[in-house]
């Protein structure tokens, strides 16, 4: 293998191992300024977006142990990597798409497993981890807290009543 190709490929397996996601976009109508605002965006995310070569990143891919996402490697690719918040990533890319509607998502894969488009989506509608742990927390509580006064209840009735004195 030529030095230049095995140098783009290192590139790439670099950046694929920069987080436990990679989302595939094609981002062939963005004008330069456009690709600095999303790269901007997506800093806030310690997320990165990149323009790969196809054929590297299938090769970095199959070397990492990704699944196999050919059909998606069609025209021009960039990956986002990067980060722990692979929601909040979702979020600025759906964001992006929606006001501008020009970077396309083709797939993406979490956890070395394939995740649609339309499944990207949904994440992006999640409410951020803070409210979800928040959410969860307060249904723990509440369930403890209605339970203790079941018992509180139940103790009661069951205590005879203290003579007045």
């Amino acid at each position: 293998m030529r030095a230049e190709k095995q140098y783009l490929i290192d590139e790439v397996s670099g950046h694929l191992k920069k987080s436990d996601y990679v989302i595939l976009a094609n981002f062939t109508k963005l004008t330069v300024g456009e690709t600095a605002d999303l790269r901007n965006q997506l800093a806030a995310h310690n997320a990165e977006f990149h323009v790969v070569k196809n054929s590297s990143l299938r090769v970095a891919a199959k070397a990492l142990g990704l699944p196999e996402f050919d059909e998606a490697l069609i025209g021009q690719t960039a990956i986002v990597v990067g980060g722990n918040n692979s929601a909040g990533v979702a979020k600025v890319l759906k964001k992006f798409f929606t006001d501008k509607q020009k970077v396309e998502i083709k797939v993406g894969v979490m956890e070395k497993k394939i995740v649609t488009a339309a499944e990207l989506s949904q994440i992006a509608d999640l409410p951020p981890f803070e409210a979800l742990r928040a959410q969860f927390l307060g249904l723990l509580t509440s369930n403890a807290a209605a339970f203790v006064r079941v018992l509180d209840a139940k103790v009661k009735k069951e205590e005879p009543a203290a003579p007045a004195a």
